[in-house]
């Protein structure tokens, strides 16, 4: 008897029969709130009484969608999930769609779907709408994944790129450069002997700990595309303070060196996928130090800096050797299709 075909077909995404069982087969089993169950064309969502929301949308289209940390799955998730918790939001619920080409082995995308369940329920968030297309092959690079997320910010909590303030202690909660470099060397084929992998992580569980630290909290980024050295910018451009920054207090991994090394980059303006940026009140930057120690995912946390009067909306680097230079933000992005 031949063997029925596990690759995406065009008819996937043609509303027929195949359309409903790649949702009901693939999709449904992995994401069972009821709102999504019902297959309707949105959900219906109570939201009474629980606060101010917030709402983001991203996609990503990364390659390799597997690597060394994480996926295009777990990285849908969590991108979305920390955008949400950098407005200061707990994050409750995602929206999935899936961009597919022809041709794509179902076994890939059954993975990349367990890997998104799994970063959801690590995020505490639901899935409760979604959408599939499938385009011919050509038209897209195997996997595309839009996520939208919804939450709700906490009374009391204001947090901005525009809050930074003049006295402000900078904080960083971990090694920089981790997801970017490790996406480099898997697409140039790099066998480097280290153990380089991807930061990809949720980071709502991190901000509430910082948040319940009692730090006044002035503004929160995830150094994304860009690095560390955008983020930093575009707070000083929005808030119109001049931030200093110490190179030799922002942790950089051996490996992360090495490979920067090796390609002639910088780790300050490679992406991270697992890491935040706090501006807090200078009296409150020990607590939320602390705080951030204290949480598995910010036990490198380190206070890399202040905000202060001189150069408005300029970050001034601190050398190794005592120099100071300007950091700037970057020309483009040396490894495009990280996220």
């Amino acid at each position: 008897m031949k063997q029925a075909s596990r690759l995406i077909l065009l008819d996937h995404g043609a509303g027929g029969r195949l359309s409903r069982e790649l949702v009901e087969g693939l999709i449904l089993p992995r994401f069972g709130h009821r709102a999504l169950a019902r297959l309707d064309d949105s959900a219906v969502l109570d939201l009474a009484a629980q606060g101010r929301v917030a709402l983001t949308t991203d996609s990503y289209t990364v390659t390799p969608l597997f690597f060394p940390g994480g996926d295009i799955g777990r990285l849908a998730v969590c991108g979305t999930v920390n955008d949400l918790a950098m407005a200061g939001a707990r994050p409750l619920y995602l929206t999935l769609a899936l961009i597919i080409e022809e041709g794509l082995d179902l076994a890939e995308l059954e993975r990349a779907l367990d890997s998104a369940r799994e970063a959801a329920r690590e995020a505490g968030v639901e899935v409760v709408a979604g959408d599939t297309k499938v385009v011919p092959r050509g038209a897209a690079d195997k996997l595309f994944i839009n996520t939208a997320g919804l939450g709700v910010v906490p009374p009391g909590v204001e947090v901005s790129s525009a809050k930074a303030r003049p006295g402000d202690a900078v904080l960083l909660s971990g090694s920089v450069g981790d997801h970017g470099l490790t996406i480099l060397t898997q697409r140039a084929g790099t066998r480097l002997d280290s153990s380089l992998r991807s930061d990809t992580a949720p980071l709502a569980g991190l901000v509430e700990a910082l948040i319940a630290s009692g730090a006044e909290l002035h503004s929160l980024r995830d150094p994304t595309r860009g690095g560390l050295a955008a983020t930093l910018n575009e707070i000083a451009l929005s808030s119109g303070v001049g931030l200093s920054v110490k190179e030799g207090a922002i942790p950089v991994k051996a490996e992360v060196e090495a490979a920067c090394e090796l390609f002639g980059l910088d780790p300050l303006f490679q992406a991270n996928e697992g890491k935040l940026v706090a501006l807090v009140r200078g009296d409150g930057a020990e607590r939320a130090l602390a705080a951030l120690r204290g949480h598995p995912l910010g036990q490198e946390a380190a206070i890399i800096g202040r905000a202060g009067e001189e150069r408005p909306g300029r970050v001034i680097l601190e050398t190794r050797v005592g120099g100071r230079r300007f950091l700037d933000l970057p020309a483009g992005e040396p490894t495009v299709r990280i996220c």
